[in-house]
């Protein structure tokens, strides 16, 4: 059996564990038949699940451990704790142990991310990792990053984050040379706090395999206008979450609007299909899972709220950066190409 077809699986992750997650695999396995799982959970919760989702639990290798991590937990008591054996550090470590591609949670995020880079380490010629999303468009898709690893980040990171993006759209979108934007607050070279301009001339004067199109804006992301929009994590989390939100905002003043009247209800019978496709591209289940990008293994991150379906998308993009072998891409980008100085740029802008 292959390695890449073994996803390492936080059973106990998010606010509602394996209750959301077991269903979640019995979903994904019916998309991709051939997953296979490594479980790591308490056996009094995750046992009783398995038997009722028979497909689950033949597919799947379950290790017990009654140490979860809250969610509400600090990420250094949280690896404090995992190192005992919780059921997110473990899922890690078999990753680590090269006992299967990719580990998916939906724990803390926090926590998830502070375990993966101690287990892990950041990649050679990477500063920091970053957390990716995959934003519905009105073109398609693009990838968001960073969408909260970090807060903050200076012009050479948002190169990195760059490089990163694109090995990733390349590899999910199957695109020869995506199209990457820095977020600024307008698309004008003079706007924007420094750094995000000094990323632009970095970007534009490196020898990097990257079509960088320039500064686009906030409503440039739901337009697609790029494949890869890159910013730092404060900024692309608030993003992330404000889009959930407005998407959820205009679920419930459709669903107010069709149940106003008997004229309305009527309306909504005959344009159901049409309604349905709107419904299902603002849906978040849809495009849930965060690639955490950066380190010398993958780890996905699936929305803590979600539901089955939700958590099911995440395991489809946990299988799709397995089977794309990024880590390995994205370190051979880093390695063969030469990111230009900040003093260099600094003198030729001058």
């Amino acid at each position: 059996m292959s390695k890449q077809s073994i996803i390492a699986v936080d059973a106990m992750g998010g606010d509602y564990g394996a209750k959301v997650v077991i269903p979640g695999l019995a979903v994904a396995l019916k998309r991709q038949p051939e997953l296979k799982f490594l479980l790591f959970g308490d056996e009094k919760v995750v046992n009783p699940l398995l038997a009722e989702y028979g497909e689950v639990a033949a597919a799947s290798k379950f290790v017990h451990t009654d140490i979860a991590i809250k969610m509400d937990e600090k990420p250094s008591q949280a690896v404090r704790r995992g190192r005992h054996g919780a059921s997110m550090w473990l899922a890690i470590q078999a990753v680590k142990n090269n006992e299967a591609a990719v580990a998916i949670s939906a724990g803390n995020t926090g926590a998830l991310m502070f375990m993966a880079k101690i287990a892990f380490r950041t990649m050679k010629g990477i500063s920091r990792p970053a957390m990716t999303a995959i934003w519905p468009t009105s073109r398609g898709q693009s990838i968001v990053l960073d969408v909260g690893a970090n807060v903050g980040a200076d012009a050479r990171q948002l190169v990195e984050f760059a490089i990163m993006g694109e090995d990733m759209a390349r590899a999910i979108f199957g695109i020869e040379k995506p199209t990457v934007g820095l977020l600024n607050v307008g698309v004008e070279e003079i706007k924007g706090i420094e750094y995000v301009k000094e990323a632009g001339r970095m970007l534009r004067k490196s020898n990097l395999p990257i079509e960088y199109v320039g500064f686009v804006e906030g409503t440039d992301i739901g337009k697609g206008t790029v494949d890869v929009v890159v910013t730092e994590g404060f900024t692309g989390n608030i993003a992330l979450k404000t889009a959930e939100g407005t998407a959820r905002q205009i679920a419930a003043y459709m669903k107010e609007a069709i149940e106003g009247s008997f004229i309305s209800k009527i309306g909504y019978m005959l344009s159901k299909p049409a309604f349905r496709i709107v419904r299902n591209r603002l849906d978040p289940r849809n495009n849930n899972g965060g690639v955490l990008l950066g380190l010398n293994g993958l780890v996905v991150k699936s929305h803590g709220g979600t539901d089955e379906i939700g958590f099911a998308s995440a395991v489809g993009v946990a299988s799709n950066m397995a089977k794309s072998k990024l880590v390995e891409k994205i370190a051979a980008d880093i390695i063969n190409l030469e990111i230009p100085d900040l003093e260099e740029n600094n003198k030729n802008a001058s």
